[in-house]
């Protein structure tokens, strides 16, 4: 697509958008359809449909709020973020505190946590502080450093106790659910942490450090910190459908339990030539569930049995 029909595309987009909010047919903390639902109803680029919301949030007809996602003005009033206030379109209130890092990385957070990792750039983050894009610039050096600055501030707002009682187990278990939370708390993150090229960032590094801690007595250099990886790539492996489940909920309205509920027909017609038995006899049961948290709790526990018979088995060895 040339520039000038992506220019078409978004404005014919906005246009429409804007026609609903206008009429009512979408009013004040309703949600505007999400980008993936533009790109599906309109047949456009996700950049065109990024576009799109971009004009609108620029005439104060749509804003963020955190865990909701992008909502018609009015609703809820503008996203608040510490040591500033803002509305609809708004500058910081007159003689407030010029922009710092600080504000840039939880205004970029808030963003992140409310609409995805994607359409947190620098650029959205000067509109959301109603800033120059320039003025972020002289903060951070691109979009990847302010991702990592985003990830530093996960972690440091999820920190580990200095201290804990216990054994080894008991620490990795609160590790775990730490970890758990904090991608709970922050959906993104688990796309940006990497084990193979990790977060070089002091706070992550920390919780390495404190993984390594806990069983550097009980096992051999190696498979310490084969362990202390084991266990965070667990969470964050499960961690990963976070964010796609947020953005289904959005773009549906159902939650997981609900969809599922609506998939009956499927599933029936599925299992009823009997080639699938197991699934059939476990399908309408009720006490058979299976969520993100519940398949965290089983995996969690089965890992940490299987590292308890690796720190036996040294034990004994030794």
């Amino acid at each position: 697509m040339r520039d000038g029909e992506k220019e078409s595309a978004s404005v014919r987009v906005t246009a429409e958008l804007r026609r609903r909010i206008a009429s009512g047919e979408l009013g004040p903390g309703d949600r505007v359809p999400s980008t993936r639902q533009i790109v599906r109803e309109w047949g456009v680029a996700m950049a065109t449909a990024s576009k799109a919301i971009g004009l609108l949030r620029d005439e104060g007809l749509v804003e963020t709020v955190v865990g909701v996602g992008t909502v018609v003005s009015g609703g809820r009033g503008g996203l608040d973020l510490p040591g500033r206030r803002f509305s609809r379109g708004s500058r910081a209130v007159a003689g407030g505190p010029v922009t710092t890092l600080d504000d840039v990385v939880r205004a970029a957070m808030a963003i992140a946590d409310a609409e995805g990792l994607a359409g947190t750039t620098v650029r959205r983050v000067a509109q959301q502080l109603d800033v120059p894009t320039v003025e972020i610039a002289r903060l951070v050096r691109g979009r990847d450093h302010l991702v990592a600055l985003m990830a530093d501030e996960a972690f440091a707002r999820h920190a580990l106790p200095e201290e804990c009682d216990g054994d080894w187990r008991t620490r990795l278990e609160l590790l775990s659910r730490i970890h758990w939370s904090m991608y709970r708390s922050h959906p993104w993150l688990a796309h940006v942490v990497s084990f193979t090229r990790p977060l070089l960032v002091p706070h992550a590094m920390a919780h390495t450090e404190w993984a390594m801690r806990t069983v550097s007595d009980d096992l051999d250099p190696d498979v310490v910190v084969h362990v202390a990886a084991t266990v965070t790539s667990f969470v964050r492996g499960t961690a990963v459908n976070l964010e796609r489940e947020a953005d289904a909920r959005q773009d549906t309205g159902l939650t997981s339990d609900e969809w599922m509920r609506n998939q009956g027909d499927v599933v029936v017609a599925a299992v009823r030539d009997g080639s699938f038995p197991i699934l059939a006899s476990v399908w309408d049961r009720e006490d058979v569930a299976m969520t993100l948290d519940s398949l965290f709790e089983f995996g969690l526990q089965r890992m940490l049995d299987g590292i308890a018979a690796l720190v036996q088995g040294r034990a004994a060895a030794g």
